[in-house]
This record gives C-alpha cells, structure tokens and sequence, in this order.
C-alpha cells in the first residue's frame, strides 16, 4: 500500500504514485549536424551541450530531447519527472518489485533512478518540474467576418513554432507486457488501445497520451509529436518542411484516439516528427475509463492512406 492518504491537490494527485511527465527522450543519430539542420526546418530550438546537441521549443527552458552521435539512429533512455517527495517511493516500489537498479549511464546529469524496463530500454526517473500541461492545450481556427479575407498571404506566414513535446511513440515486442510494466512501475494509466497499439497518460494530468507503444519483432522509436496551436499550424509547418526539401511523411489527417489532428515529417533516419493539435485532455481529477477498441480506430479517422513503410522499425536489434 502507499503511504500517502487517499487526497488530492490541485493538479497532483496524492492518492496515486505515479510520473507526472515525460521529462525528455534520448537518441544516438549518424550526424548530429543533419539533426540540427531537420530539427530547426521543423522549427525547435537548438543548443550544442558538450557532446550531445538538446531540442528546446522557442521560449521554453525545457530541454524536450537530447541527441548524440553514433553509427545508427537509436532511442537511448527516455527520462521521466516526478515529484521531489515521490522519488524515495519511487525507489522503494522498484525494490519491492524485483526491479534492479542501474549506475547513471556516462555523461547523465542529476541523481535520479536508472533501470531497464521490460524491453531492455533504459528509463530515468527524475525529481523534475511538471513539464506536462495542467489544462487542454489552447487552440484556434482563424476566422473571419463577411467580407474579409481570412488567409494571410504567403509572404505574411511566420515560422511554425511548436509550443511543447506532447508525446513519443516507441516500438516494442509485447505491447500488454509493457503497458502492464508501465503501469506497475511509473503509474501511467491505459488511456486506449487498439488492436497492437496502445497509449498511456500521467495521473497528475496530462494529453491523451504522453508515451504510446506499438507491436514490433524488437524495440525501437518511431516519433516525437510536438504541440502546435491549430490545425492550420498543422499545415504550413507541413509546408515549412516541404519547402526544404523534407517531403516524405504522412498527412494532413485526424486521429480517432486522442482526435488530435497531424502531419508526420519523415526525418533523415527513417522515424518521424509530428506536428500535433487539439489532442484530447485528461485532468488530474478524471479517471479515465480505458477501453479497447478495433484496430483500425488506433490509426486515422481520416486522411491520405499512410505510406506503406510508416509503421516499419528500422533499428537494430541491441539497444545501444
């Protein structure tokens, strides 16, 4: 049993041990110099620290992602936040669960919890500020009034900035093995699954899906989404790739679990980078009923057919 009494507090839940984000993810790329360059077309902020290049959104100290360089494209750690007074529970629920600690791997900053989960996928568990969002993320659709042109032309566009890191999806070999290891250890709760793909939310409040899976023959990473402010945001930072030559992804369409509406960039290592708007909400007060659902409701309420390789896991075998 926890120790905490059954009581909640605005936008924590004390009855509940759980994450309350995922703090960042970590990926060894072939050349970090290409990353900067596919990165920054996508419109994030970078900065070169040490070795390892972090993503930033514009105006948020947050360091969403953190890249090194190796001979492959591989997913190295994601990291997760919690709350200073959880992280000795933290530790004692690894304990009582079997879960072996592991040493911070080179270069790792801060005095957080490394283990491997199920996969053998190295996860961090950090006492970090709440870096997922408290409230539905705002959007809008440009309108306007009889007699007024509502586009802005071409030349009057600005850069599409995504606002924050909603979500990863990540490939793995027994996705009821690893929802169920998800939830045991860091308290992500089953918002939906569909068929092989499956997504989790924070109980402390968070999108839909803050970390999703989908069934592969081994692990690896498919995308990062990144929150924009509308779907006609959505679009141009479609053409904003385009423009720059990075034509090949997936979109413009709407998903049926979490409704956000997407567009998917095909990055230079075979995964990929979604702008994300108007995804569903679940509040720190919600319980959400999970419920499974058809297979063809885990993919797109409508759009472009995918292209036929969008769902293949290009990495190795090993994790690095």
């Amino acid at each position: 049993m926890e120790e905490n009494p059954p009581t909640r507090q605005p936008n924590r839940r004390t009855d509940l041990l759980g994450v309350h984000s995922l703090d960042h993810f970590s990926l060894t790329v072939p050349d970090l110099a290409q990353a900067e360059s596919f990165y920054r077309t996508f419109g994030l902020a970078t900065a070169d620290q040490g070795s390892a290049l972090g993503l930033y959104t514009d105006g948020h100290p947050h360091r969403w992602g953190s890249l090194t360089e190796g001979p492959a494209k591989k997913l190295r750690h994601l990291s997760f936040g919690v709350y200073a007074d959880d992280l000795p529970r933290f530790e004692r629920r690894l304990e009582r669960l079997g879960v072996p600690r592991l040493a911070p791997p080179p270069g790792a900053d801060g005095d957080g919890l490394w283990f491997h989960d199920c996969d053998g996928l190295l996860i961090e568990l950090r006492d970090a500020q709440k870096s997922s969002p408290d409230e539905k993320s705002r959007t809008h659709m440009p309108v306007s009034p009889p007699g007024v042109r509502c586009a802005p032309l071409r030349d009057e566009t600005t850069e599409v900035r995504p606002r924050r890191l909603q979500h990863v999806l990540i490939f793995t070999r027994d996705v009821n093995r690893v929802v169920e290891f998800y939830a045991r250890t860091l308290g992500l709760r089953l918002s939906d699954q569909a068929g092989d793909v499956a997504f989790m939310h924070g109980v402390h409040g968070s999108d839909h899906h803050l970390l999703a899976f989908a069934g592969s023959d081994r692990p690896g990473f498919h995308h990062c989404s990144w929150d924009v402010s509308s779907v006609h945001e959505v679009g141009l930072g479609a053409m904003q790739m385009a423009d720059q030559g990075f034509h090949a992804g997936w979109g413009l369409g709407r998903h049926v679990l979490g409704s956000n509406y997407f567009h998917y960039v095909r990055d230079p290592w075979g995964s990929y980078s979604e702008y994300s708007a108007a995804m569903d909400y679940i509040p720190c007060d919600m319980d959400w009923t999970a419920r499974q659902h058809q297979p063809e409701n885990g993919f797109f309420l409508w759009g472009p057919e995918p292209p036929k390789d969008f769902a293949v896991n290009g990495e190795s075998d090993q994790w690095a």
